[in-house]
């Protein structure tokens, strides 16, 4: 059964399990702001796959890089703003080449960035 990457179906202690974490740190992450869960009418938090991808760019953060919470909370905060920089920025490249044709729109995106976090594992 396959599940939209954005569907909250996993449950707080089926989150903490597969990471190997306490479902206290979850409810901390969520109090500082760095996840939000979505909630059922009954208020349980569920999760969704890119929740648990950024609680694992979390753990790295804090685990393999010794970052704190606040340095996570700003690192989060400027890669979502780069990404919608780049958003912005390839939208402008969209209007401008329309522009360069006469109003026909033949997009060229000549240079494409992202912004990754690349992590080695030590051997």
């Amino acid at each position: 059964m396959e599940h939209n990457y954005d569907e909250p179906v996993y449950l707080i202690s089926v989150v903490a399990k597969v990471l190997s974490i306490h479902p206290q740190t979850l409810r901390q992450y969520e109090r500082e702001g760095l996840i939000e869960p979505s909630r059922t009418d009954g208020k349980i938090r569920l999760y969704s796959q890119r929740d648990i991808d950024r609680i694992k760019l979390i753990l790295r953060l804090t685990r393999d890089m010794g970052i704190n919470l606040a340095g996570v909370d700003v690192i989060l905060k400027l890669k979502n703003q780069i990404q919608e920089f780049e958003s912005l920025i390839n939208e402008l490249r969209l209007e401008l080449s329309k522009k360069e044709n006469g109003g026909k729109s033949k997009a060229v995106i000549k240079h494409q960035s992202s912004f990754d976090l690349i992590f080695y594992e030590k051997k």
